[in-house]
């Protein structure tokens, strides 16, 4: 009694392993090629739900039917007028043909693999095909502020494009479409992530950009410099304008005082002679004695009439 029930437990879970070999799932995002032995056969499976194979003899191979990302490692390229860059580019493709596919680089590692190869060759042969300027710019949009430069190589920077980065990118979609057609991959889009110079061509730009900085800087301290003096020498001579037309004004203003008090005198001068007379001696007398002064003078003199008068009611 006891063997038979281990033998119907073996038989159920034999059953069980056949039935559960037997079924196989597909979801949305993926689809199936069946393998018999290791060989494809029938068409490969997209419908979603459960299937049927054959257990044990016949294995599911599970792809992806979503857009995949590949992005490669940055490589140095050299450009058409010879000039060493690093481009770092990606790409979103997906499996177009399972079963081609499948045959071909077998699964996501290999088709990554197959990839690399494929979209490094096609970028390193269209950017070999046009100048640098070409694989940097997009359109010859205007570049504003730019300031005053002499360096030859990066004139060619302001200079137009023919193409730009678009059409590139475009050439390598095209070569590497055609290649990846053959593994069941379809390619949508490549694009340029990232370029730049080589590390010792990248110092060498370096250098030139500070010495060009420099350059501009000088330059703009010399002609502020040179400002400077040209608003200094302007207040120099605004400042000596200012004082000749105020010394003008001024000899005018005093010429015209002293001429009307000339007048004033010669008019009081010619009403009373004497008074005028008898008043600048008193005035000479203030300017020029004082307490410690001591004059000889001839009882003759004019200077010393007043003194001796007593008709002016003063006393020697």
């Amino acid at each position: 009694m006891r063997t038979r029930l281990i033998g119907v437990g073996i038989v159920v879970v034999l059953i069980l392993a056949v039935l559960g070999g037997a079924f196989y799932t597909v979801n949305e995002t993926e689809q199936v090629v069946i393998t018999q032995f290791g060989k494809p056969i029938g068409d490969p499976v997209a419908s979603p739900g459960l299937h049927v194979k054959i257990p044990f003899i016949q294995k599911a191979n599970h792809f992806e039917r979503r857009w995949l990302e590949w992005d490669g490692d940055a490589n140095q390229v050299p450009t058409k007028d010879k000039k060493f860059i690093w481009v770092d580019a990606y790409a979103r493709w997906r499996i177009s043909d399972p079963l081609l596919y499948f045959q071909s680089v077998r699964d996501e590692r290999g088709a990554q693999t197959r990839l690399d190869d494929i979209l490094d060759g096609a970028t390193r042969k269209a950017i070999a095909n046009w100048d640098l300027i070409e694989a940097v710019r997009s359109q010859n949009r205007t570049l504003e502020d730019l300031p005053e430069i002499t360096d030859v190589e990066t004139e060619s920077w302001v200079s137009e494009i023919s193409q730009g980065r678009h059409r590139i990118t475009r050439d390598i979609l095209r070569q590497a479409s055609s290649v990846a057609e053959n593994y069941g991959i379809a390619l949508a889009d490549v694009r340029i992530k990232r370029i730049n110079y080589v590390q010792d061509v990248l110092e060498k730009v370096y250098d030139r950009m500070i010495s060009e900085r420099k350059r501009i800087a000088e330059k703009s301290r010399s002609e502020g410099q040179g400002r400077a003096a040209e608003i200094r020498g302007q207040k120099e001579r605004e400042l000596k304008r200012i004082t000749s037309e105020a010394y003008r004004r001024a000899q005018e203003i005093r010429g015209r005082a002293d001429s009307e008090a000339t007048r004033i005198y010669a008019d009081a001068y010619g009403r009373a002679p004497q008074f005028y007379s008898f008043l600048e001696t008193l005035e000479s007398y203030e300017a020029s004695i004082d307490e410690k002064t001591w004059l000889v003078l001839s009882t003759d003199g004019d200077f010393y009439r007043y003194l001796k008068d007593a008709d002016v009611g003063l006393s020697p």
